[in-house]
């Protein structure tokens, strides 16, 4: 099954009609609000692209965090 979902508005305007792959390749800045200062502090934790950021352990958990607390009584 094939599935599409519109991302321009949470990516920077030069990556907007990127594949996923490309992006996922992409340094952090990649991703709408964050820059090139972003991209270095980023680096100097061992994340050069988006997909390091999204499998960087600790933002997944951050993550799952916030969304269980949308969840919680």
């Amino acid at each position: 099954m094939a599935v599409s979902i519109e991302l321009g508005k949470k990516l920077d305007k030069d990556y907007e009609n990127k594949s996923l792959e490309e992006v996922l390749d992409a340094p952090p800045s990649a991703l709408a609000g964050l820059t090139d200062k972003h991209n270095e502090v980023l680096a100097s934790m061992g994340i050069k692209t988006v997909r390091d950021l999204g499998s960087n352990k600790y933002f997944a958990m951050a993550g799952v965090l916030v969304a269980l607390s949308k969840h919680v009584d």
